[in-house]
């Protein structure tokens, strides 16, 4: 697992004084790793729970970026558990698949986007395994991704999955030919910086259409002149503090609005 170093820990310490989380807010939380099955092979996701919140808590499916699940991912999930949203962090590599470089995350990464049922099975696994996670309310879930992750969660929307909301956190937005938005069923929130090369503003415009002519129910922020992996405290130049907390804050009122 990847070590924050100390400008990602101040970030993070930021964003938590920023967004009023305590420490008596963290001291319930429950921490562990899952390993479970798709097709035989072992898959090990992260789940973290705030039990001071009580039993059939809402659920969040986060979705790591290309890297795999990793730190990041787990204290993302840390940070929604915090405030009352369950939350499994889904593998969709496979048990001890944690890419060291950028090579092994384009490969693993490149793998899934080549071959769409497949990663439509581990996302549906995953959901399935989160579902299954004692405390939560199954019935209240919003799948969420980071860059590789976004692609995944749109992934997930035109699949038609049954999920209430959908997040994208600089994510990519092409759509495969023959898949559209016509069955996705619940609203999407896109959380993207204007000058992501991943995902230019032309792609932006061309999703918004896409969901427009499929009735979506959806938002965007655009932040202006924020790269991509904005959000990711160990990216260097490309972390944006104010839009990290910019769009946290939007997810919180996203969840607040969709499954609280």
């Amino acid at each position: 697992m990847k070590k924050l170093g100390l400008m990602a820990l101040a970030a993070v310490l930021a964003l938590g004084m920023v967004l009023g989380i305590s420490q008596v807010v963290r001291a319930d939380i429950v921490q562990e790793s899952v390993t479970y099955t798709i097709d035989g092979q072992p898959y090990e996701g992260y789940f973290a729970i705030n039990q001071g919140f009580g039993n059939n808590q809402p659920l969040v499916l986060l979705v790591h970026d290309w890297n795999g699940l990793d730190s990041y991912e787990m204290r993302r999930a840390q940070m929604l558990a915090e405030q009352g949203y369950a939350t499994f962090a889904v593998d969709l590599y496979g048990q001890g698949v944690r890419p060291r470089n950028t090579e092994e995350s384009q490969a693993e990464s490149g793998k899934l986007y080549a071959d769409r049922a497949t990663m439509r099975a581990r996302l549906a696994a995953g959901l399935a395994e989160a579902q299954r996670m004692a405390g939560v309310d199954g019935d209240d879930v919003v799948a969420l991704g980071y860059c590789f992750g976004g692609a995944a969660v749109l992934e997930m929307a035109r699949a038609g999955m049954d999920v209430d909301g959908f997040v994208s956190f600089h994510g990519s937005f092409e759509t495969p030919a023959g898949q559209d938005y016509s069955r996705t069923q619940g609203r999407v929130l896109i959380l993207h910086g204007s000058d992501d090369p991943v995902a230019p503003m032309a792609d932006v415009a061309q999703l918004a259409a896409e969901m427009d002519a499929a009735n979506v129910d959806f938002d965007m922020e655009i932040y202006g002149g924020v790269d991509h992996a904005f959000t990711v405290w160990s990216a260097g130049d490309r972390y944006d503090g104010p839009a990290d907390r910019k769009s946290w804050r939007a997810l919180l009122t996203f969840l607040g609005e969709t499954i609280d």
